[in-house]
């Protein structure tokens, strides 16, 4: 291995990705479909929350100074229902039955949920000692006042979100473009899913689990399969470096007679920023940029592809769209474990929750091949290569793929 290709380490892969983010730009969409988009606006309340002195238990509604002076006993002016217009207590020593959701009459101050009375011949019959002002009341303006801001930009919509945005009637928002994304498979070994492999083939797997890691992220990535063919592999992935802001392929990028891909990546002006990183699975990992568009080039094994998109290109996709990540999420090793190369390795672990403490329990598989072992564990705990024995009880950050 040349000087130009020495493998640098996953600190050094990190900052350099990280500082060849892309801005792909803003669009608007219907807020029924925001949900894991990245907003670039803020939301602000378009009125108090709740709009109006807001009842919250089905019941009765009078006046607390009136009860306080000893009255137990209240004639039924008429009821407020939830959606209609404020009615007035006419007489303070009577009631006004109201519904959740409703406004409190003007000239009440506290309500009685029906559990607490008896109601016979339109008299409410109170059986309390005490009442508190304004009980069983969502006062008008507690949670937010007008032009709070609700949702602060950069924020990922969840359905929680979704909810707020209906309530102050955002129909439409402003959210961060997802990039075009291209994911490409190299190699005659590999068939369709739906189709029978010969004793030498296997089925695709690996562009499936990265369309649907990329689904998480509300990204719907195209893919395309080449085969190991100098001539068509140049021709194509010249048309996609034209068509794509990014390009994620899995494999070719090793050492092996058909892994054309660094040299074809080379003569088509895709500058390369790094060429493997001190860390396994996923040593090979290519990463480069042609103009605005960013080639990540993973390691064809499986597990190599999968921890190389949830650790490399997920924060990049992160920064790029204007989300901060403030904190590394981390775990306990739950055993002693031995890794003897001076490489970081993500080790494979189920987690467990034991009394707030995260516990991560080794399940290794078979090496990087080892596809199914991944449906066995939770997470992928980052392990520094300045050291091979691992104790248990100690903390390392943790990268999840299933919560």
């Amino acid at each position: 291995m040349n000087k130009q290709e020495q493998s640098i380490s996953v600190e050094n892969a990190t900052a350099i990705i990280l500082a060849a983010v892309e801005d792909f730009g803003i669009e608007k969409i219907p807020f029924q479909n925001a949900s894991g988009r990245i907003l670039k606006e803020d939301i602000l309340a378009d009125r108090e929350m709740p709009p109006f002195n807001r009842v919250s238990m089905d019941g009765i509604a009078i006046k607390s100074s009136i009860f306080e002076a000893g009255r137990r006993q209240y004639a039924i002016e008429g009821v407020q229902a939830a959606g209609s217009k404020q009615l007035t207590l006419t007489n303070p020593e009577h009631c006004l039955e109201v519904m959740t959701g409703a406004m409190l009459p003007i000239g009440t101050d506290a309500v009685i949920p029906y559990e607490l009375i008896r109601i016979e011949d339109n008299q409410a019959d109170l059986h309390i000692d005490d009442i508190q002002y304004f009980q069983n009341v969502h006062r008008q303006g507690l949670d937010r006042k007008k032009n709070d801001v609700l949702i602060p930009k950069n924020t990922r919509l969840s359905s929680a979100e979704i909810g707020v945005l209906a309530t102050v009637g955002k129909t439409t928002l402003k959210v961060a473009k997802a990039p075009r994304v291209a994911i490409i498979s190299t190699g005659d070994e590999l068939v369709d899913v739906d189709q029978d492999p010969k004793p030498y083939q296997i089925r695709k797997s690996n562009v499936h689990s990265l369309i649907s890691l990329l689904k998480s992220k509300s990204i719907l990535a195209d893919s395309f399969h080449l085969p190991d063919e100098k001539e068509a592999l140049l021709k194509m992935i010249q048309t996609y470096l034209n068509q794509y802001d990014v390009l994620m392929f899995s494999g070719a990028v090793s050492k092996g007679k058909f892994d054309f891909l660094p040299e074809i990546l080379d003569e088509l002006g895709v500058k390369k920023l790094f060429h493997t990183v001190q860390q396994r699975p996923g040593k090979p990992f290519w990463f480069g940029k042609k103009n605005h568009t960013t080639v990540f080039a993973f390691p064809g094994n499986p597990v190599s592809t999968f921890i190389s998109c949830l650790k490399y290109f997920f924060p990049w996709l992160n920064t790029s769209q204007g989300v901060k990540i403030d904190s590394e999420n981390y775990a306990v090793l739950s055993k002693d474990f031995f890794f003897k190369p001076p490489l970081v390795y993500f080790l494979q672990v189920k987690l467990k929750n034991d009394k707030g403490i995260i516990l991560a329990d080794p399940i290794e598989g078979n090496g990087s091949g080892d596809l199914a072992n991944l449906t066995l564990n939770d997470a992928f705990l980052q392990l520094p290569a300045n050291r091979s024995e691992f104790k248990k009880g100690e903390v390392f950050p943790l990268i999840q793929y299933r919560f």
